[in-house]
């Protein structure tokens, strides 16, 4: 009881150790993660100013994003659109606000009549634009979707961020000149010449086995060109795609499966307890079913087609073949396929022709005040045809009267229609047959989905043979026995790397290893496409070096990828910056290998020094430093003009190689009485380039924070 006692008597002392060592341990936790710490909310994307981007506001926009950019542009895109966007917007808003400029109503309704001046929504009778029918538009979005509501508010707020910063370019612009002395420095650059002799000592002439560079002066090299050697943060990584495709087998079961279908077969019919004869490709008379039955992806297609439109390796073959025959099993592209031979008959390629249409009510683009009933279309045709038949001019009078579609104006004139070209699926067969299947000048009327046409036939060229084909088409694609095994090779290799060397387990296999370099918001891998889950695993905090991945969801396979490096942002790492930094470092050791080898005050001494020859260079001015036999040599050439006529240089470190120069004559440049068409030819120089660089230099001194990789997947 004693002990009891004591221990209630020191209950309030246990609490606040326990609660201490607690509090302990999350603070411990915490500053382990830093970013837990000090890292923004998840739900902001960036930063840019102080003025922080919600990941909402964010996701809505690339949302919207997406549809204006269609399909094919990928997330990543979309995404560098929105943020450069909001950037570029948060960046040149702060300079807006600062001198206090504004959109006024006034200016907001120029900017969207200037918009939208032409669109048929906001014009009256006469074709001009209505302010009463914009305030119509936005009262009923206003009422009937917040949504579209929104989009709009959105749409004029970038109309009036656009006319802000067009207007805040053009003050600058308006102050960016240049002076009548700029216009003479620029006359001096390129008028004032000089003609030179001179010796090359190139840096190839020294190989760079010769030239021992280190770590430590790739390192040193870095350091002093730090600003060249900036990168973001990035990682290395290494992959092996075990890529799901058909095995031979696959296919050869593919073929036998198509050969499978060109005979009769004798099926045994359950219902009648019989055998019935069931006919193969050959002999079928329902070709469009059968076909339609037993092609994957692929369906029948009731068009005549010409032999350039088949592929080249076939062509010739399968027009060999009698109608009724077969070719096939042949392989084209991804698929196994077997052609057969319906009909040929001689076609035009282009007919051009005329119509008069008439629709009733249950037609396609049939308008909403269209009323009148099949029976009721078909003798207003029949009496329109006796008229029109055999006269072209009361035929264009009447199409042009009562034509709702856009040959309305235009005598009923369709054009010219392709058969190479025109697409069955939209195109009515019915039209499409009455042009291809009649002479020129036929005229009849013709019932398709868009109505009753009188359809006349004006013109025909380019005859020649066509066929009409059947296909069936199977994809060639692994089977499951085959996709079972891809599945235990990479089981395999997954075990093996546990234990052994990634590069050397996939070598032994023969397996190709892909090495691969992303940044942290890269999505595209090549080989793989889209693959933003394994940048993301490579840029996870606790993905270390040497850790290892299987990825199941790749289309068309599995990768296995293992991390090899990291690189933070920052200077580049001395391996990656070694690309450009060993050339750079070499150039100058030659360099210095040169001229510490030489001692010579005269071309014809160094010339003989070097086994060098002494060569010359005319009309070299300061705006275009380009040497004759020696390229773009600014030092080089600077050095000349500094010269006095007959004097030799001293050695010069050019691009290509060491230099030594000897002005041979100057000419100065004409004395002008104006320099203002050279001034106004800077001051254009300076407008053309004047935006960008603002910007830039205003982006770059603008603090920006992207969350992107870490909070939008």
């Amino acid at each position: 009881m004693a002990i009891l006692n004591k221990i209630r008597q020191k209950t309030v002392v246990l609490i606040l150790v326990i609660a201490l060592a607690l509090f302990a341990f999350i603070l411990s936790s915490l500053f382990d993660n830093k970013d837990a710490l000090f890292s923004k909310s998840p739900d902001v994307v960036a930063t840019i100013n102080g003025q922080d981007i919600s990941r909402e506001e964010f996701s809505n926009l690339v949302e919207f994003q997406q549809r204006q950019m269609g399909p094919n542009a990928t997330t990543s895109q979309v995404m560098n659109s929105v943020f450069e966007t909001k950037v570029r917007e948060a960046v040149m808003n702060g300079q807006i606000e600062k001198l206090g400029m504004t959109v006024e109503s006034e200016q907001m309704r120029d900017l969207i009549k200037t918009s939208y001046g032409t669109d048929p929504t906001f014009l009256n009778e006469d074709g001009v634009f209505d302010e009463s029918k914009l305030k119509l538009f936005i009262d009923n979005l206003k009422s009937s979707s917040a949504e579209a509501y929104q989009n709009w508010l959105s749409t004029e707020q970038t109309l009036a961020n656009n006319a802000l910063q067009s207007n805040y370019f053009n003050m600058v612009k308006a102050g960016t000149t240049a002076t009548l002395a700029e216009g003479q420095l620029e006359h001096k650059l390129e008028g004032e010449k000089v003609d030179i002799n001179y010796v090359q000592v190139p840096y190839t002439s020294i190989p760079d086995t010769e030239v021992n560079v280190s770590q430590s002066d790739i390192k040193n090299y870095i350091n002093k060109n730090q600003k060249a050697y900036q990168t973001e943060a990035n990682r290395n990584f290494q992959y092996v795609f075990f890529k799901e495709v058909a095995s031979l087998e696959d296919e050869n079961e593919i073929k036998n499966e198509l050969n499978g279908l060109l005979k009769d077969k004798e099926v045994y019919n359950e219902a009648t307890k019989a055998t019935d004869n069931k006919l193969g490709f050959v002999n079928t008379k329902d070709v469009e079913g059968f076909v339609n039955s037993n092609s994957d992806d692929l369906k029948f297609v009731d068009k005549y087609q010409y032999k350039s439109s088949l592929p080249a390796t076939i062509a010739d073959t399968i027009f060999n073949l009698e109608a009724g025959k077969t070719y096939g099993p042949y392989k084209d592209g991804n698929y196994y396929k077997v052609t057969k031979v319906l009909d040929y008959k001689k076609l035009a390629d282009s007919i051009e022709s005329s119509h008069i249409v008439i629709p009733f009510v249950g037609t396609t683009r049939a308008a909403a005040d269209v009323t009148r009933t099949k029976e009721e279309a078909k003798a207003m045709i029949d009496s329109i045809f006796p008229l029109v038949k055999n006269d072209k001019t009361k035929f264009a009078e009447v199409a042009n009267e009562i034509n709702s579609d856009g040959t309305k104006g235009k005598d009923g004139s369709i054009g010219w229609t392709r058969l190479t070209t025109y697409n069955p699926a939209s195109f009515d067969p019915d039209f499409a047959n009455f042009l291809f299947f009649n002479e020129t000048g036929s005229i009849d009327v013709v019932l398709t989905k868009f109505g009753y046409h009188i359809i006349r036939v004006d013109d025909k060229k380019n005859v020649e043979t066509a066929a009409k084909l059947a296909t069936i088409a199977r994809k060639i694609e692994p089977s499951s026995k085959t996709e079972d095994k891809i599945f235990a090779d990479a089981s395999n290799f997954e075990l093996a790397i546990a234990k052994g060397n990634f590069a050397e387990v996939a070598k032994n296999a023969n397996y190709e290893v892909r090495p691969m370099t992303a940044n942290e918001l890269d999505e595209s891998i090549p080989g793989l496409g889209n693959q933003r889950q394994i940048v993301r695993w490579a840029f996870e905090d606790a993905t270390s070096v040497g850790d290892y991945k299987r990825f199941d969801n790749v289309p068309g396979g599995i990768v296995i990828a293992q991390l090899t490096g990291k690189q933070e942002k920052g200077l580049m790492s001395v391996e990656d910056a070694s690309v450009t930094a060993l050339p750079a470092i070499r150039k100058e050791k030659k360099a210095k290998m040169i001229m510490d080898r030489v001692n010579a005050s005269t071309l014809a001494d160094f010339a003989a020094a070097e086994n060098q020859t002494v060569k010359s260079s005319s009309a070299i001015n300061m705006k275009n430093p380009t040497i004759a036999g020696a390229g773009k040599e600014p030092m080089v050439v600077g050095t000349a003009f500094g010269l006095k006529e007959g004097v030799a240089s001293k050695l010069i470190k050019g691009n290509t190689g060491v230099f030594m120069v000897q002005v041979t004559k100057k000419t100065p440049a004409v004395e002008l009485e104006n320099y203002l068409p050279f001034a106004n030819q800077v001051s254009a120089q300076k407008l053309s380039a004047v935006q960008t660089r603002l910007y830039s230099a205003l982006k770059e001194s603008a603090e920006i924070e992207d969350f992107r990789a870490k909070t939008v997947q």
